[in-house]
């Protein structure tokens, strides 16, 4: 609350968006958490509830002689447009929604402060909901092919991957160790998803740190153990989701992609998906398009073209559509990117959800999204801007996947459990902040911060379980 100007201001104003002229006149309130607009004509009372998290950009426009005008952007792409009718005022509300909405530590989320409306024990079996291991054993791993390693038990192998992964049967500790060494930021490959209908895999990982020439026996043999456990396929995919140019320069960095001389039986496959400056660009341009009032078609479908948002999406499908006819075929796959925690999540969540009907319900989803972005360490509090931090982190990524699937609804709609809705309430949470799933970057982050907040509360149920 001490970042709170001014709590109360009254007689401002909510114009509508799309007819200036009309507005409704209330009260604007400021609590720790949200900005509440409460409409006071005609009798009946309508609330605004937004979110401080929620919150992108706050700008103060021009004073008119109407009032002085506050401009909100959320990140769910809702926009308030307040006009207050003193100046003095809105500069009050300006600063403490600029504060509000960039909290500096991870204890001002509002996940810390959200307290649901139910008893303890309902609370802890919604922590239970989703359980990796009980994922696993649906696609039926470990087998004889597959085995559960804990060589990252304790994020000593690589601190943004899970401690608990999957490897094929014959890799050993030093293989796995050795190739670790050779991929970025000690992300080596492991499996995403098994096919068991044909044994074939969808495994992931960072680029590796070849250079133009430099090699490394143990991720050689790692990339033959993954085509060895496969029994249906003499040869294996990788997929590096990069665009070629870039992946060459990468190599001047000392990283890269796999020389195919020094790897057997693989095959190599460019995507060309741009990096994430480029598509938080794109994404900009798009709802530049998309908030210009009462534009003329044509020159909508010109400004959307010409953002390439579309054409970005069609890229992350290609790639996942490739991924999923090569598994079908019964041919394994090693996708990664520069990282592995952007594009390689995108590509190998959408060959998921085309090649198993079970991700395409809503409790799959959520597992899907649980597996593929949160347990392998998406960044999300870097890339949907959590706290106040690098504006060159932030990128749309986890918003491409979501419309992917949409896209693929629209298509086939009657392959899918959920609707449209769905998908929006996701993407809300994903940057409301409201639950523990999404906040940090990655599993290790999560569990150090749980222990932090721990130490802060007395009760086992006042403190979030990530």
């Amino acid at each position: 609350m001490e970042h709170i100007r001014l709590p109360k201001v009254e007689k401002v104003r909510l114009l509508d968006r799309v007819f200036t002229k009309r507005s409704r006149l209330g009260t604007l309130y400021l609590t720790a958490t949200h900005t509440i607009f409460v409409e006071s004509e005609g009798g009946m009372r309508n609330e605004t509830w937004v979110l401080h998290s929620l919150v992108f950009s706050v700008e103060k426009q021009a004073t008119t002689p109407s009032g002085s005008p506050l401009l909100i952007h959320c990140k769910n792409f809702q926009v308030l447009h307040f006009v207050i009718p003193q100046e003095r005022e809105c500069h009050d509300v300006h600063v403490s929604l600029l504060r509000l909405s960039q909290p500096e530590h991870y204890d001002e989320l509002y996940c810390f402060s959200y307290k649901p409306n139910v008893d303890e024990k309902e609370r802890r079996q919604e922590w239970d909901f989703l359980d990796l291991k009980a994922e696993y054993t649906r696609m039926g791993i470990p087998n004889s092919l597959w085995k559960r390693s804990l060589v990252n038990q304790h994020y000593k192998v690589s601190d943004t991957y899970p401690a608990e992964l999957f490897v094929p049967e014959s890799t050993t500790p030093s293989v796995i160790t050795g190739s670790s060494k050779f991929r970025s930021r000690g992300r080596f490959p492991t499996l995403s998803y098994y096919y068991k209908e044909n044994r074939a895999a969808i495994c992931r990982s960072s680029q590796p740190l070849s250079g133009f020439s430099a090699r490394c026996v143990e991720d050689e043999q790692m990339l033959e153990a993954i085509l060895r456990s496969n029994p249906h396929s003499d040869f294996m995919y990788v997929v590096d989701t990069r665009p070629k140019l870039n992946a060459m320069a990468n190599r001047a960095a000392g990283k890269g992609y796999e020389n195919e001389d020094n790897y057997s039986h693989i095959k190599f496959q460019f995507a060309a998906i741009e990096n994430i400056h480029v598509m938080r660009n794109s994404q900009q341009k798009m709802l530049e398009v998309c908030e210009l009032r009462s534009p003329s078609m044509s020159y909508f479908l010109e400004g959307l073209e010409s953002s390439g948002w579309l054409k970005h999406i069609k890229a992350v499908l290609d790639a996942g559509i490739f991924i999923a006819k090569a598994v079908a075929e019964g041919v394994s796959v090693l996708v990664h990117c520069s990282d592995g925690w952007d594009r390689t999540a995108q590509v190998c969540s959408v060959a998921c959800v085309l090649l198993d009907p079970y991700y395409r319900t809503i409790r799959g989803l959520m597992v899907l999204i649980e597996k593929d972005w949160v347990s392998f360490g998406h960044k999300f509090s870097h890339r949907c801007n959590h706290l106040n931090g690098d504006p060159k982190e932030v990128s749309p990524v986890i918003d491409q996947f979501l419309e992917c699937v949409w896209q693929l609804m629209e298509q086939f709609p009657c392959a899918f459990e959920f609707n449209e809705r769905f998908l929006i309430t996701i993407h809300s949470h994903i940057y409301s902040c409201q639950y523990g799933n999404f906040i940090d970057n990655n599993q290790r982050g999560r569990a150090e911060l749980l222990k932090i907040v721990s130490c802060r509360h007395c009760k086992d149920e006042d403190v979030l379980l990530i």
